[in-house]
Formats: structure tokens, sequence, C-alpha cells
């Protein structure tokens, strides 16, 4: 987890985005317009053709029902999430490196990196950025910071699900850094969810990586 390179997304080349931003490396974006694409357009042929070599692989028909209904399961969340205003989504695969060599039998580390959208009421940005953490329940370690883009709250927060939910007890850690957009209307909220709640101060790290990147004009000029 200690690499410090910077993968460029490809966002930097839209001129109709309406932020840009960069990854360290070790993230992989997934393509939600193929993902949660309609059935028969070019979109969900691509998809097809993608996990196609997947399922032909499958050792039985069990299995390869089983793909398919975790595929399905992949796809409901991901929708859900873009239903809440997600418009990106990466998986971080990191080596469990910290102080050294990968100790024998160290599991890798996966995370979840997201974006979102959230409309606001007409306000500084910096107040924006305040009540984003204040109005909630649960944010901890608050710290407001000045990015090159404008003001922004880093926070932390901490959830297990319920014992009736049949999924897994293990804490979930989530660290946000909420950035008010100039035109003062809407707030983008950069999320990066773990279980390796032990490595805090690392993934802590990674996103204050991410969110010192994040411009709200293109970076690298208009013709580049």
């Amino acid at each position: 987890m200690s690499s410090l390179e910077i993968v460029i997304h490809d966002s930097v080349n839209d001129a109709q985005a309406d932020l840009w931003f960069a990854e360290p490396a070790g993230f992989m974006a997934l393509p939600l317009d193929c993902l949660l694409a309609e059935p028969g357009s070019p979109d969900a042929e691509r998809m097809r053709a993608a996990v196609a070599p997947l399922l032909d692989a499958a050792p039985g028909e069990m299995v390869r029902q089983q793909l398919v209904a975790q595929l399905a399961s992949g796809q409901q969340m991901l929708a859900t999430l873009c239903d809440f205003g997600t418009v990106h989504c990466s998986i971080g695969l990191h080596r469990d490196d910290v102080g050294g060599q990968a100790s024998s039998g160290a599991q890798p580390l996966l995370s979840l990196f997201a974006i979102s959208w959230r409309d606001t009421n007409v306000a500084p940005r910096a107040v924006t950025a305040a009540r984003a953490v204040t109005a909630g329940e649960g944010y901890t370690d608050i710290v407001f910071q000045e990015l090159p883009c404008g003001p922004a709250v880093l926070s932390e927060t901490t959830h297990r699900a319920a014992a009736d939910s049949g999924l897994p007890q293990q804490p979930l850690l989530q660290i946000h850094a909420h950035i008010p957009h100039p035109d003062c209307k809407r707030l983008a909220v950069l999320t990066l969810s773990t279980t390796a709640t032990a490595r805090r101060e690392e993934y802590r790290a990674i996103l204050r990586q991410v969110v010192e990147t994040v411009r709200f004009e293109k970076p690298l000029g208009a013709d580049s």
C-alpha cells in the first residue's frame, strides 16, 4: 500500500465531465455503462461477450449458475448506488505490506472507491462542506481541509450489518471527502470503503491523495 504512483482516469479527456481526478495505482474502474446496460443494447452485448469466456470456463452448470447469480447481485448493488447519485466506482486491490514485506499468508486488501453527487441548498462552499458531516450521525475524525479545488471535509464512519441481515458481520470502515462544487448547488462525495479497519491510516492517506487531485475545471487545459 506504500506506492505513490498515480494513474490518470479517462475523465481527463472528457470535456463534459463534472469533475476530474486521479486514483493511486491498485484501483480498477468498474464499467458502469456496460454492467447496467439495457438488455439488447450495444453495451449489454459487450458485457455479454466479456463474461462469456468466464462462464464457459466454469467446471459445471451449478458453478456457472452461481457465477451468474453473483454477477446479478453485483449489478443490483451497483444499480442501487447509482440511484443514490453514484457516478464512478473502482475496486481497490493492494498488498498488506505495511512495515516492510507482506507477511506470510497475508490476504490482499480489498476496497471500493466511489464518487457520488448530492444536491444541496445554495450556501458558501465551506458552510456546505461543514453541514455535510455535522448534520449527519456517526461521523468521526472530522478534518476541514483547503484543497486546490476548494474547501472540503474529510471524515470517517464505521458500520456493521444487522445480525439478522445475512451479511458478514465484519465492521465496514468508510472514509469520506465532501467537496462542494463551485456552483454552490451540489456536493461531490468521495468514499473509500473497506473491511480492513486496521489499515485506517493507510486508507485515509489514499483518499487524501485522490482529493488533492480533484479539479472542477479540466486540469490539462481546454486544448489538451
